[in-house]
């Protein structure tokens, strides 16, 4: 196994560890230059996680222009993208992330009207 997947392995493993003892959610957003669009993707997700998640994740912010290989590793189509990656199921969101209910219950932090999160 090459050190770049090895590393890989190691990280996600670490997380979900983390993640089994309640510890970190662990998102990726993925953002295309910053623009008004960008800004306002990252002012929003930093508003719902400080006051959802304050201390219980892990934030990595990528801008596809400088780093164009972790959107195609990433299979990003469209950005602003965020996804979260722990604790499973893994789950995509695209846009300004402007729509926070719907946020919250994708990410598992609000249940929705029929009890479930889903």
């Amino acid at each position: 196994m090459d050190k770049k997947v090895q590393n890989k392995l190691e990280e996600f493993e670490k997380a979900l560890t983390a993640e089994k003892k309640g510890e970190k959610y662990v998102l990726r957003l993925f953002v295309a230059g910053i623009n008004p669009k960008s800004r306002k993707a990252i002012e929003n997700l930093n508003k719902i996680l400080e006051e959802n998640l304050k201390d219980q994740y892990e934030l990595e912010i990528i801008d596809i222009y400088q780093q164009p290989i972790f959107a195609k590793e990433g299979q990003i189509v469209a950005a602003p993208t965020l996804i979260k990656e722990l604790p499973p199921p893994l789950r995509r969101f695209v846009g300004d992330l402007s729509n926070k209910e719907r946020i919250l219950l994708g990410l598992h932090l609000k249940k929705g009207d029929n009890g479930d999160n889903d």
